[in-house]
């Protein structure tokens, strides 16, 4: 059976006229039978169409062999980079607003999967905590009062009285801008002739206390090894009080002796490894404690094991230091020492003599730094000392 090929109008009338039809069923079939010898006439003309034309080109670049070549490719360069100037900030903005969509949602739902359990990443949120040393305004509001607003950022009311000239008596008034600073502490304008230790001393620090100064991150010098400073630049004393303000300057000391002796395995807890006193405590910027003794003394291990590190190997700020491997994942550091007893790879017990109290390195004054490990990360000392 022979078909006529029709255009797409005449098509249609025939689907119209099908449904009207008693013997529609019939003549559905035939019309179906006739829609597919139509498409398949159509498209094997459409492709032999192609076919020519395609051999004609196909033809036409065999004969130039390559002349053509270049044009295309200096094309298809072109559009590529073009395609990439148009689309490329697009699909950029897309995968910088996933990234940021994927860290919030990070975050809220738990911080140990915004920041995990890497050191070095929990001590960049403890620097994100205290705004990079950065000092804020903070604009009083109805009913707020000055121990509302320190307890709000985590600091002493006096810290605030300082840094903004107030008093213990002074009203303060909605709409008040108050500066906040990031730690505790007195943030102090250095006048010519200043240096580290007087700038501390006028805030209630002695020599060896004054490392805290020199500690905090923030501070900037204009010799990190002579701590020079220039007249002008403001520096945060940590922990400084002023002297006129009435507040009692605050000093730690250890009050257990160190003994002796100890076990001759490790223990897991930890004696105290020197007499003195604590100028300086564990904070997010300075990972361990600072005993201070004016008369230097003996340095004892806190707990048995091998020494891995002794005396000044990498010309570092630790200066002369010794580094004990517990051999149950902790690891102690004893730093700035003036003298050391112990050579790499001995084995030594809790108590034992170690080196003597010195101020080798980046330090102020005489007083041992004085580091608990585990696993890498930095602990606080003063929580595991018997």
């Amino acid at each position: 059976m022979g078909y006529n090929y029709l255009v797409p109008k005449d098509i249609m009338s025939k689907i119209l006229l099908s449904f009207k039809s008693p013997n529609w069923l019939k003549e559905s079939f035939e019309f179906f039978t006739f829609l597919r010898f139509y498409f398949r006439g159509r498209g094997y003309r459409g492709f032999t169409k192609f076919e020519v034309v395609k051999s004609v080109v196909v033809d036409l670049l065999y004969k130039k062999r390559g002349k053509y070549a270049r044009p295309f490719l200096h094309l298809g360069t072109i559009g590529l980079v073009f395609a990439a100037i148009i689309l490329g900030p697009i699909i950029v903005s897309q995968a910088e607003g996933e990234e940021e969509r994927q860290a919030t949602n990070s975050s809220v739902l738990s911080p140990v999967a915004a920041y995990g359990q890497n050191f070095t990443t929990l001590q960049a949120e403890a620097v994100r905590q205290y705004r990079g040393g950065e000092i804020i305004p903070h604009l009083v509001q109805e009913g707020e009062t000055l121990s509302s607003i320190a307890d709000r950022y985590g600091l002493q009311t006096s810290t605030i009285l300082w840094e903004n000239d107030l008093t213990e008596s002074s009203k303060i008034k909605p709409g008040q801008e108050l500066k906040i600073l990031p730690v505790d502490g007195v943030r102090h304008k250095v006048q010519r002739g200043e240096t580290i230790y007087s700038i501390g001393k006028k805030y209630g620090l002695d020599d060896t206390q004054a490392q805290t100064i020199v500690d905090y991150p923030f501070n900037e010098f204009l010799n990190d090894e002579t701590f020079e400073l220039a007249t002008g630049q403001y520096l945060i004393v940590p922990d400084g009080v002023k002297r006129d303000s009435g507040v009692t300057i605050r000093s730690t000391y250890a009050t257990k002796l160190t003994p002796d002796a100890g076990a001759v395995t490790a223990l897991g807890s930890f004696v105290w490894p020197a007499s003195g006193r604590i100028t300086q405590g564990y904070r997010f910027y300075h990972k361990a404690i600072d005993i201070a003794n004016r008369a230097g003394g003996p340095i004892l291990a806190a707990d048995s094991g091998t020494v891995v590190i002794a005396g000044w190997p990498d010309n570092s700020g630790y200066g002369s230091r010794v580094l004990i491997d517990h051999g149950n994942g902790f690891a102690t550091m004893y730093a700035h020492m003036s003298l050391v007893q112990v050579a790499m790879g001995q084995r030594i017990n809790r108590g034992d003599v170690i080196g003597q109290m010195g101020s080798t390195g980046r330090s102020t004054g005489t007083h041992l730094h004085f580091e608990i490990r585990k696993g890498g990360v930095l602990l606080d000392p003063s929580t595991l000392l018997q």
